[in-house]
């Protein structure tokens, strides 16, 4: 196994949308119970616990967030309510709490640090939709298809903006260049996946510096600020970083199985998007590095057609184009245990998240953890 690194215009038509400016009644705990719906009950359990317990300041948190999306621009309430009343599991917010509570924080910084990720992370959403050229997020019409694409993008400025004045609200400098790092990381995480789109050589190696910045910087931004709050040790914020990392690593391999084998209903988007948009996802370069060459020169086809399509389409090839021959991939792939080897990759990185976090003390916040990193791996969505 190659070892991943360390972290160093279409336009669309503007349609009729609600235009209230208040964000739809905060219910963290309901996107929760969907994604649980077929974890095993143990775990099912454990995390239903711990939203329960964390209720109350997840309640804060979206009350934060509503009083983030006040703008002179009358677009920023609607389109602010489409995105974050969409139905996330808010873990990005559950990792700042629960990573300053298990350094010794439990003060009302967290929320406030808690909402301002989360809208870097619906920043980062935004943007994606529209470099990924989106039409659907969570099973509902992404925001850049019903008000366009330069909307989206400033509307995708604003909550960086946003997030940053939170981020910056206590002069903690530590914070700010956190903060900075982590959305440096994503761009170039996005600008990698571009560069080689549609490409059958791309290596385990480019893979994990795509997901580690994509992916994996934000998670461990998150347990990494929280910790700053607990004014704990250099090493210590370290090891909870780390756990955030490997978390999202674990969360980002899952995704990318989830891509092949995962019906419309559960994912809230057509299958095979990955393939579709020219992602090479770990599935599909274990295959490669695996089957014949007559598979491989077939993959490399219908990958060829798929990026012929994308630009014939502005981005994404159809999913009901007949010579993409989709089906067959996903067959090759299966029968050489392209997902069951990414789920195992996957298993790996959750024992090495469990590793980092083991030296702190067992508690409710330890423990919480402990069951997130199992959530991330057994999810179906």
């Amino acid at each position: 196994m190659e070892s991943p690194p360390s972290f160093p215009d279409r336009d669309g038509t503007s349609q009729d949308a609600d235009e209230s400016t208040d964000l739809a009644k905060p219910s963290p705990t309901v996107a929760a119970s969907n994604a649980l719906s077929s974890v095993p009950a143990a775990l099912q359990e454990s995390m239903t616990a711990i939203f329960d317990r964390l209720a109350p300041d997840l309640q804060l948190v979206e009350l934060a967030l509503r009083d983030q999306v006040g703008s002179k621009a009358q677009i920023i309430g609607p389109l602010g309510n489409h995105v974050l009343s969409a139905g996330g599991k808010r873990l990005r917010p559950v990792l700042v709490l629960l990573a300053a509570e298990l350094c010794g924080y439990t003060g009302p910084r967290r929320i406030e640090l808690a909402a301002g990720l989360e809208l870097l992370h619906t920043a980062t959403l935004l943007h994606d939709d529209i470099v990924d050229l989106a039409e659907m997020r969570r099973g509902r019409p992404a925001a850049n298809a019903i008000w366009g694409n330069r909307r989206s993008v400033l509307a995708g400025d604003f909550f960086y903006a946003r997030a940053s004045s939170i981020i910056i609200e206590d002069g903690n400098l530590e914070m700010v260049e956190s903060f900075a790092r982590t959305i440096r990381l994503m761009a170039e995480g996005e600008l990698l996946q571009l560069e080689r789109s549609f490409d059958v050589d791309v290596t385990e190696t480019r893979y994990y510096d795509v997901i580690d910045r994509k992916s994996a910087a934000l998670l461990s931004t998150c347990c990494e600020i929280g910790s700053l709050l607990g004014g704990v040790t250099r090493g210590e914020r370290n090891r909870i970083a780390e756990y955030g990392r490997q978390l999202g690593l674990a969360f980002q391999l899952r995704d990318d199985c989830l891509d092949y084998e995962a019906a419309f209903e559960d994912l809230g988007k057509q299958p095979f998007a990955d393939l579709r948009e020219g992602k090479i996802t770990l599935p599909l370069i274990l295959t490669l590095k695996r089957c014949r060459v007559a598979e491989r020169e077939q993959v490399a086809g219908v990958l060829k057609n798929a990026a012929r399509l994308a630009d014939e389409h502005g981005g994404t090839a159809p999913l009901e184009a007949p010579e993409l021959e989709l089906a067959s991939v996903a067959e090759i792939v299966k029968s050489y245990h392209g997902v069951v080897d990414t789920v195992k990759r996957a298993h790996e990185h959750v024992e090495r998240a469990l590793e980092s976090i083991a030296p702190f003390p067992d508690g409710p916040a330890k423990t919480a953890l402990i069951a997130a990193a199992h959530f991330s791996v057994a999810r179906d969505r």
